[in-house]
């Protein structure tokens, strides 16, 4: 649970404290959304692997190595003194993390005998929903108290008390049938992910000139569309693959997954546009703007058991949709947001999306894994994992682009409406300059510069949040395509009360 807490808050706290690490170093979104992308990218890569290794090393052993990477890797983001430092510390941490969930769960599931194996995982279950719920609040009193690498640094005693644990707690494991290890696998899936992700996010980068055309561009693509079908290929033939790729071919499996796969790109990738808005726009402190998250995760957590009865007694499709559907309404509802918007109606959209989120995974994950066997289990829960995390990186990285992209579209469209020699834009102008001249005391040369500023400043403020919206429309239109899945979902009710431990795996 310490463990899993750590990995997960630092999933959601970093959020709040981009803002503040975007003007530390003096970098802009295109290169600081490398900070979020960096950990969910490393997390994917090591998610299939950590399973292998422990059972090839031990569990105790791994879990411990896990931790140690996250403990240090927290320790060097907070010591780093350039964006680059923080994204490589990042990666460590992220390594680290991608070790501690699944072996975690795997340690909690054989530890617990079947009888009491539900009510152990859904203590476990709880470290992680809190971590969503106070994250980003501890983030933002850290950040607003302190300085934001704090953030970091608050993981270091933590992770020593949670190895100390490991110490003298666990017992040690090794699976006696351990298989070879799919080398082929991992080069070409470790090779494909962090390409395609950078070409992404730096194809409108303002430092990447010539755009998507640029040669190393094109170039990062031809190899990681070369390394992809490597990789799917590799899976499909060796005899003992990295990730089963075999599990997508389950009808319920494969068509859940796309559900997770279609609506994560939206919700993971709009998690960074909140608190950007709240901060930059409306001048929330971090630990305001974190607070605002606070109710989602309460809400989710409260949900989430309900949830699964009501997958039980009903058609699971029934929650599943209404899940999808409350969660696009609540970026419908980001998508009108302006620098006069109220808090309640901000909050409005979080209890919606707190609700969804609640009512969407346990029935999802439920049908995604009714018709896998026993034995499979792990490994298709390893495929979800990764497909997850994947998605989030593909997300950040698409609607930060996105996001860039569109601020730069409204800010000329602002700009070529703005006519100097109009009557309003002259009434403004004068306005603003007697307003600067009576309670600045600007002499009429300086107020007449300073009163431009002003309304400069103000399209500017205006196009940022145009283009935060515009990403807040097109989240809600992805989620909603993700429903569309749902109706080829089998949804035959489950047979025996003993599954549903390693159904809830």
């Amino acid at each position: 649970m310490i463990g899993t807490f750590m990995a997960v808050l630092d999933a959601t706290i970093v959020n709040v404290g981009l803002p503040k690490i975007m003007a530390s170093f003096g970098v802009g979104l295109d290169k600081i959304e490398w900070v979020i992308t960096a950990y969910m990218l490393a997390m994917a890569v090591m998610l299939p692997t950590a399973g292998w290794l422990a059972d090839k090393f031990g569990y105790k052993r791994i879990y411990f190595m896990g931790l140690m990477l996250f403990t240090v890797g927290s320790l060097l983001c907070g010591m780093s003194g350039n964006e680059n430092m923080l994204i490589i510390s990042r990666i460590i941490q992220g390594f680290g993390a991608g070790a501690i969930q699944p072996v975690g769960m795997a340690i909690v599931t054989r530890e617990f005998p079947p009888q009491q194996r539900g009510v152990a995982l859904g203590f476990w279950a709880i470290s992680a929903a809190a971590s969503v719920s106070f994250g980003p609040l501890i983030g933002g009193y850290l950040v607003d108290t302190f300085s934001w690498p704090l953030i970091f640094d608050v993981n270091v005693p933590v992770g020593i008390i949670g190895l100390l644990a490991t110490i003298v707690i666990q017992r040690e494991y090794k699976n006696p049938r351990i298989k070879g290890f799919d080398f082929w696998g991992f080069i070409t899936v470790s090779t494909f992910l962090p390409l395609v992700l950078y070409a992404l996010t730096e194809g409108n980068a303002a430092t990447n000139s010539a755009g998507w055309h640029a040669p190393y561009i094109l170039v990062c693509f031809a190899i990681s569309a070369i390394a992809f079908v490597g990789f799917i290929t590799a899976e499909l033939t060796v005899e003992n693959p990295l990730i089963d790729l075999r599990l997508l071919t389950n009808h319920n499996f494969g068509l859940a997954n796309l559900v997770t796969f279609i609506f994560s790109v939206g919700m993971f990738g709009s998690t960074f546009l909140l608190p950007l808005y709240l901060q930059n726009s409306l001048g929330y402190t971090a630990i305001q703007s974190g607070a605002v998250f606070l109710p989602v995760g309460i809400i989710q957590g409260v949900m989430s058991p309900l949830s699964g009865l009501m997958g039980d007694k009903l058609n699971p499709k029934i929650p599943i949709a209404t899940g999808i559907i409350l969660l696009a309404t609540s970026f419908f509802l980001n998508s009108k947001l302006s620098y006069l918007t109220e808090h309640h109606y901000i909050m409005l959209s979080l209890y919606i999306r707190g609700f969804a989120l609640g009512i969407l995974f346990t029935p999802l994950s439920a049908v995604s894994l009714s018709e896998i066997s026993r034995e499979k289990m792990g490994q298709a829960s390893s495929i979800s994992n990764v497909l997850r995390q994947l998605a989030g990186s593909f997300g950040v990285a698409i609607l930060a682009t996105m996001l860039t992209t569109r601020v730069t579209y409204h800010s000329q469209m602002y700009a070529q409406s703005v006519d100097p020699q109009s009557p309003a834009y002259k009434t403004v102008m004068a306005k603003s300059a007697t307003h600067i001249q009576t309670h600045a005391g600007s002499s009429p040369t300086i107020a007449q510069t300073q009163a431009k500023m002003l309304v400069v400043q103000q399209l500017n403020k205006e196009a940022y949040i145009q283009g935060i919206d515009d990403d807040f429309l097109i989240a809600g239109v992805i989620t909603l395509l993700g429903g569309i899945p749902l109706f080829w979902l089998h949804t035959k009710k489950r047979s025996s009360t003993k599954e549903k431990p390693a159904i809830h795996e």
